[in-house]
């Protein structure tokens, strides 16, 4: 299951979704996405207790890789989610052109 970045902007934009970037700390401080629930992928097993299986999640990592693996442990989990298609570097491109990309 997975979601375009441009759609994901505008559920974003109406809170119907929580954002999850599961990037690795360094990435995140040279871009993020505010209001993003930070969790790198390999704390995700040892934090879900931070998330609540009645919010659907936007899984995000770079390019979408990291956060397909993710996606499919949390929806094997029982956890509503969907892996955003080309992760931060599409929505860089497609919806905030003014985000450093890397």
């Amino acid at each position: 299951m997975e979601i375009e970045v441009k759609k994901l902007k505008t559920i974003l934009d109406i809170n119907e979704m929580v954002l999850l970037d599961v990037r690795e700390p360094y990435e995140v401080e040279i871009c993020k996405i505010k209001g993003s629930l930070f969790i790198p992928m390999n704390e995700i097993p040892y934090k879900l207790n931070q998330l609540d299986k009645e919010k659907s999640y936007a899984v995000m990592c770079h390019s979408g890789v990291r956060s397909l693996h993710v996606t499919n442990y949390l929806n094997g989990q029982g956890y509503k989610a969907l892996n955003v298609v080309g992760g931060i570097d599409m929505w860089a491109l497609a919806v905030d052109n003014d985000m450093i990309r890397y």
